[in-house]
């Protein structure tokens, strides 16, 4: 299993319009092969900032297999949008 970790800042006052359209989104993700679990959390802190923790079997389930398909470009159209900057992505393995 690899853990898909992403900060993602969602610009001011958008953070009620992000949290409906992930909603929507979390169906997309959840429905793809090797996916195994997802949760978003808000920062106490920063308000509009987000962490995503996706569990994937693999890497390439999450690289190739969500990212090349064509569920991915209805998930960045539907979230893309609301990140400034936009997010950086990493994987991390248990040890």
């Amino acid at each position: 299993m690899i853990l898909e970790v992403a900060i993602l800042d969602v610009k001011p006052n958008m953070s009620a319009e992000f949290e409906s359209a992930f909603k929507t989104a979390s169906a997309i993700i959840s429905s793809r092969p090797g996916y195994i679990s997802h949760e978003l959390q808000r920062c106490i802190e920063i308000r509009n900032r987000y962490i995503l923790l996706v569990r994937w079997q693999n890497l390439e389930d999450h690289t190739v297999g969500f990212r090349e398909s064509p569920d991915y470009q209805k998930w960045r159209s539907l979230l893309h949008h609301f990140y400034d900057p936009f997010p950086t992505v990493e994987h991390y393995e248990v040890i």
